[in-house]
């Protein structure tokens, strides 16, 4: 990790502070679904390590499945259109889907995935989202579970991205920003 690093700006949320508000949002989760049938829907790729951390956390029956939905592409600001490049593989007709997403801003892209997941059957669609950058939102998506708050700062590690990398990090960071100016 030493090499990726050196592009950090700093530290914003450790990997024990991960670990202890997963296991909160795990036990929440447990309480409120309690003999219901969840899915936890990752979006890729961003969700991995908080759905994986997230599913352990949950003493319940579930299944996961994942889709890759993006307002991005390989940019650092959301194109305001909403694309499906994975879509679920199994039918969710009446059941309890949870979205598990690393982060959130505008809410562009859960504002219109949430519509097309009801759409489909589901019982009820809510969000468990790991980091909320709620500065940014331009659509009202409220969000059941949240992981921690974060400032209007470019975001790594722990799933989160830039060009696809630093998503390897164990903690979540501030990237320095003549990272992504310098291209």
């Amino acid at each position: 990790m030493e090499q990726l690093m050196k592009d950090i700006k700093h530290v914003l949320v450790s990997r024990e502070e991960l670990e202890k508000r997963v296991a909160e949002i795990g036990r929440a989760i447990t309480e409120d679904y309690r003999g219901r049938d969840v899915v936890l829907v990752g979006i890729l790729k961003g969700a991995m390590p908080f759905l994986c951390d997230l599913m352990r956390a949950i003493d319940l029956p579930l299944t996961i499945d994942t889709m890759c939905v993006s307002s991005y592409g390989s940019g650092t600001v959301s194109s305001g259109s909403v694309n499906i490049k994975k879509d679920l593989d199994r039918d969710i007709r009446g059941k309890d889907v949870i979205v598990v997403e690393d982060i959130i801003d505008t809410g562009i892209t859960m504002a219109a995935l949430v519509p097309l997941l009801k759409k489909r059957g589901a019982a009820s669609v809510e969000l468990a989202i790991c980091l909320d950058k709620k500065e940014r939102r331009v659509e009202d998506v409220p969000v059941k579970y949240v992981g921690f708050a974060v400032p209007d700062e470019f975001i790594v590690g722990y799933g989160c991205d830039y060009a696809e990398k630093y998503r390897n990090l164990p903690e979540v960071c501030t990237l320095k920003s003549e990272v992504y100016t310098r291209a």
